[in-house]
């Protein structure tokens, strides 16, 4: 595997986790020899070997992203490394994650095994949506867990047109509908009663939110599926939301257009955790 000399690390600034592990990790790692980009709220801890740059800088020409926070930080982290191969290494400041399935107990463990060259790449699709309205398109994005459509606090049941692969679908009469990549599965698809879906799958999933039709359910279709949704109804205030990061407002008569997208986000994985060991922790399984 790639010798790893130079290393970026994004982190939750508010956790109170952070300046401790902060201190103690960048001169382990510049003790080995690795440099180390880190973000601007870190410049105490700069020196030769590392250097404190704005967080939308952490991730320019290092070898890997070292993510210290939760899943929506690794998220965040995820969209400044779009168009690039860039790994990322997941740690959790609080409780584990499905992303960030590492905890505080276990990061120098596997810092070692990345150093030796001990792990593995795992790549996770992510979705690109589209955003079109009167025939002109005004949205690009690309997303690792979802995208969602939903309404606000007020408004009523949205009616959405939904085609797979130019073949109609149904209307989902419901509060909304969940796009979501195998990653996302377990994040708010599984609240709205979606499948746990095994995350490098190629597969994607369609959720609606509380459907007015109890017989509309959660649909697996297969990764080269290209989805069209369409806002048939004037419901008041609908949104558009990307890993529940960023959004818009919807009008009548828009459409979103989802497919997989040809870009990947890579995760180092280093064998203290899999997928399954994740699952039983954090949903409690085999617990009375």
């Amino acid at each position: 595997m790639p010798e790893m000399k130079e290393i970026g690390i994004i982190t939750k600034t508010t956790s109170s986790h952070a300046d401790e592990v902060m201190g103690k990790l960048v001169p382990w790692l510049t003790g080995r020899g690795v440099k180390v980009r880190m973000q601007e709220d870190y410049r105490g801890l700069a020196d030769g070997d590392s250097i404190a740059v704005p967080r939308e800088h952490v991730p320019d020409g290092v070898d890997m992203v070292l993510v210290l926070g939760g899943d929506g930080t690794l998220l965040s982290a995820a969209r400044l490394l779009e168009g690039t191969n860039q790994p990322i290494l997941g740690i959790n400041l609080g409780s584990l994650g499905f992303l960030t399935e590492l905890g505080l107990d276990e990061i120098f463990e596997a810092l070692e095994k990345v150093l030796e060259g001990e792990y593995t790449i795992e790549s996770r699709v992510r979705l690109e949506a589209s955003l079109h309205r009167a025939g002109e398109q005004i949205g690009h994005y690309q997303v690792l867990n979802d995208v969602v459509i939903n309404k606000g606090a007020l408004a009523r049941i949205i009616d959405l047109e939904t085609f797979v692969d130019g073949h109609k679908v149904t209307n989902y009469q419901a509060d909304g509908l969940i796009i979501s990549t195998p990653t996302g599965s377990t994040a708010y698809s599984l609240a709205a009663g979606g499948p746990i879906i095994e995350p490098t799958l190629d597969v994607f999933v369609i959720s609606p939110i509380c459907p007015h039709t109890l017989t509309n359910r959660p649909l697996v279709i297969p990764g080269g599926s290209r989805v069209e949704l369409c806002l048939l109804s004037d419901s008041g205030a609908v949104f558009i939301t990307l890993d529940g990061q960023e959004g818009t407002r919807l009008k009548q008569g828009d459409c979103v257009r989802v497919r997989v997208s040809d870009q990947k986000v890579n995760l180092i994985r280093t064998g203290v955790r899999n997928f399954y060991d994740v699952l039983s922790a954090k949903l409690h399984w085999g617990h009375r």
